[in-house]
Parts: C-alpha cells; sequence; structure tokens
C-alpha cells in the first residue's frame, strides 16, 4: 500500500493511518500522504479488474480480497448533438448513473468502508442528502455489516426508499443537511459507528480520484482540457484536479492538467459566491434550492475547491434555480442520459463557461454525470403527457394525420 500516514492540509502534523476525522493540533482536515518512490505502469493497471480496484496503487487502501459490489469504470460517452448545441468542440459525459446505486458516491464509500472492515467496525453510517446514503445502505449489505444514515426529512421519497430497500436505519431529521451533519460529528464521539464522511472522510474523499483515472484511461491516457462537475462538499470537485495531477507526477499521462469548472446551484451557492468575490474563505449559507443532492450550506472543502479552481485555470459558476430542470431534460433531449439535479447543475455551469468565452469550439470537455434522474423524477414531471386513446389503430392514424 503507497499510503505511509495521514497529514494536515493546514499545519503539516503527520498521523497514523487510521480513522482520524481532524487534525488534533489545529483541527484541519487530513489527507493520506503517499511514499514519493511509489511507481505504477499503465500495464499494471490495465491488468486489473474493471472497477476502481484496478488504482489500488493509487489509493490509501489495500483492493479487498473479496470486490463485492465493486463500482468504477463507468461508461465514457461521446455526446456530439449536446457539443453542437452548446459550442464546445468535443464532450464527454461520464457517466457514474452506472454505478450500482447509480452516483458516484459509490467510489468513496467503497474506498472508507475498506477502511471501517480494517479496523473492526460493524456499522457504516453518514449524514446524507440521498446519494450517499443510498451508497452506504447497498455497501454495508454487500458486506454484510449494518448501516445508519441521517438525512434531512423532507427528502425526495425516491432517495429514502432506495436507502431503506437494504435495511438500513434512517433518521430522519427535522432540519436541513448541515444539520445532519453535525449531529454525526457530535454521534461520532459517542458511537462505535464508522460514520464515513467524519472520522473516514480523509480515506472517503480519495475515492474520487478514480474519476480523474478513468477518464485518462478511457479517453487513451489523454488529458482532456476541461472537466465539469457539480460542487456541493467541495471534495469531489478537488480531488478530481488532484487525480490528473497525480497521473502526471507518476509519467502516466503526459501534457498539461485539464482546466476544472465548477457548478452550483444558485440556492446554495456559497462555493460560487466566494469565487466570484475573490474571497478565500468560503461564507456558509441556509440552502433553499431545488438541487437537493448538492444542498450543503457549509461545505467542509469549500475553501479547497476555491483554490482548486484558481490553481486549474477554471471556475465555478452559479446556475439560476429555474434552469436546472430545464438542463435535465436538454441533458437527455441530446443524449439519451436522464440525470438528476446535480448533474444539470454541472451542465449549466458548462453553458455558462462557453456564454463567457471560457470553453468553446477547440474543447475536448467531459461533463460529470454524477446521479441518476430516476431519483428526482418529480422536477420534470410537467413533461408526462401521455395522449390518451381507444384500442383502435384507425384511430391512432386519424390523430396522426395519416389516410386509413
Amino acid at each position: 500500500m503507497p499510503a505511509t500516514a495521514l497529514a494536515c492540509r493546514i499545519c503539516g502534523t503527520e498521523f497514523p493511518l487510521d480513522p482520524i476525522g481532524v487534525c488534533a493540533k489545529c483541527f484541519g482536515p487530513l489527507e493520506p500522504v503517499y511514499d514519493p518512490g511509489r511507481t505504477v505502469t499503465r500495464e499494471q493497471i490495465e491488468a486489473g479488474p474493471p472497477n476502481i480496484w484496478r488504482y489500488a496503487p493509487l489509493l490509501p487502501v489495500p483492493a479487498p480480497a473479496e470486490q463485492r459490489l465493486a463500482p468504477g469504470f463507468t461508461p465514457l460517452v461521446a455526446a456530439p448533438r449536446l457539443a453542437s448545441a452548446l459550442g464546445v468542440g468535443e464532450l464527454f459525459l461520464k457517466l457514474d448513473t452506472a454505478n450500482p446505486t447509480h452516483s458516484f458516491k459509490d467510489r468513496v464509500v467503497a474506498v472508507a468502508c475498506q477502511k471501517a472492515l480494517e479496523h473492526g467496525y460493524r456499522t457504516l453510517a453518514c449524514s446524507s442528502t440521498g446519494n450517499l446514503a443510498n451508497a452506504v445502505a447497498a455497501r454495508a449489505a454487500a458486506e454484510g455489516i449494518e448501516a445508519a444514515v441521517l438525512v434531512p426529512a423532507d427528502l425526495e421519497p425516491e432517495k429514502l426508499i432506495a436507502t431503506a430497500v437494504y435495511g438500513a436505519t434512517i433518521f430522519a431529521v427535522n432540519g436541513s443537511y448541515d444539520d445532519c451533519s453535525r449531529l454525526s460529528v457530535e454521534l461520532s464521539f459517542e458511537l462505535d459507528w464508522a460514520f464515513v464522511n467524519v472520522e473516514l472522510r480523509a480515506y472517503y474523499a480519495e475515492g474520487s480520484k478514480t474519476l480523474a483515472f478513468e477518464i485518462a484511461e478511457q479517453l487513451g491516457w489523454e488529458l482532456p482540457d476541461a472537466v465539469v462537475a457539480p460542487i456541493a462538499s467541495g471534495a469531489m470537485y478537488s480531488k478530481v484536479h488532484r487525480g490528473f495531477g497525480e497521473l502526471l507526477e507518476l509519467g502516466l499521462v503526459d501534457g498539461t492538467r485539464p482546466r476544472v469548472f465548477g457548478g452550483q446551484a444558485e440556492g446554495c451557492a456559497p462555493v460560487a459566491t466566494a469565487f466570484a468575490e475573490g474571497a478565500a474563505r468560503v461564507k456558509p449559507v441556509r440552502p433553499n434550492t431545488i438541487a437537493r443532492s448538492i444542498a450543503i450550506g457549509s461545505p467542509a472543502d469549500g475553501d479547497l475547491a476555491v483554490a482548486t479552481a484558481i490553481d486549474s485555470r477554471g471556475a465555478i459558476h452559479s446556475v439560476p434555480e429555474e434552469e436546472i430542470a430545464e438542463n435535465i431534460k436538454l441533458l437527455a433531449e441530446t443524449t439519451g442520459v436522464f440525470g438528476e439535479t446535480a448533474p444539470a447543475t454541472a451542465l449549466g455551469a458548462l453553458r455558462e463557461a462557453v456564454r463567457r468565452g471560457e470553453l468553446g469550439d477547440e474543447d475536448r470537455v467531459v461533463l460529470l454525470v454524477t446521479g441518476d434522474g430516476l431519483k428526482t423524477p418529480a422536477l420534470v414531471a410537467d413533461r408526462l403527457e401521455p395522449v390518451l386513446v381507444e384500442p383502435d389503430a384507425d384511430l391512432i392514424l386519424e390523430r396522426l394525420g395519416v389516410p386509413a
């Protein structure tokens, strides 16, 4: 295993590779430190399993002996009609809807759970806006352990059902996601549960790097010009950037790290606001958005996301609420892909980047489709206008104006 320690992002203090939530000295976030002498080849990766564990040499946990319900290596598909409609040279969709619970969260949970099992935890837990709860519940079921999740009580019923079906205990909190997050931190001191986004966060976040690894490999070990992602906590957005950097450091690819663009819904855009104002620190907000899956008012990695946008020469854009459902429809109509509000927000950011001249017809772009639209169907229910007919072909032909 190439990881050697956890290190504080703020003060640099190192800790052992244990489930540790924050730095004991300054309460800063922790990240894995890797052996600077580690090596890996394209051939080694390509010989691995068709899932995230092909990249085990680049992750902070070893691959499990039995790879149950392994996520990753999801399709990367060209979207020429949408590219033409937007005005970009090439556009690819990274379809993480193909993961076991239909979102990218399966990646991060798989990595976090491997560390939890290593330390003997028997309950996997989280606070969630929906997708993470699905992934935690499914992962726990696959591994034969318990699951407990804290979610806002008014979460979409589709996401609640898709968590309950696995047998998880659901605590429906009369409050926002940020209330759930606070509770999970408090409970982590009292319960012998493995909270994936608290004491396992350093491992959990690293799972998002596999998106970058897969994109490069699926493009023939080449880098795109830009990647566009939704932003909630900011972890996935930042780790994708980090993943491309590691590929370059290891000599697995050549070129320049892609510019990374992020999208937030106007009703919960603390990171986009900080970027637009040139602020180093993100100010928490009270979410009021239809994009529930990314409605985090106090994002744990918001400051890092702003720094990532600057470092990558990208940008973070706020997307008007009234455009989110329209973007779901645009994605579906031009590509045949039904995404939820998070990728619709990323699509809105891509449209804004094109409008501003930040991306154009010479760019090769990857849009991350991080969640399935079947989890939030109510937003596009107005499209359901069936033509009611009698069981008579002549009447249908007549309706179509076709002579009998």
